[in-house]
């Protein structure tokens, strides 16, 4: 297992990793810029921010598999 997470980190240090990198880059960027906007909205209310954090940190979560579902590498 190691030696596959490996292999796949120095492909991606190389640049073979993914076909279109522009793709998973804003695909990423989406999910991150949505999860931010909850935590920003959901921290101005008068809640324990742990609550923010976790129901921002879920959504992104849940997002990324069909944000990503098309996504393939070399």
């Amino acid at each position: 297992m190691i030696e596959i997470g490996w292999f796949t980190f120095k492909l991606f240090l190389k640049g073979n990793l993914f076909r279109d990198p522009v793709y998973f880059l804003r695909q990423t960027t989406i999910a991150s810029g949505i999860g931010t906007l909850i935590l920003v909205l959901l921290a101005q209310a008068s809640i324990p921010l742990c609550i923010p954090i976790t129901v921002a940190s879920l959504v992104t979560g849940v997002m990324m598999p069909f944000l990503v579902k098309d996504f393939r590498m070399k």
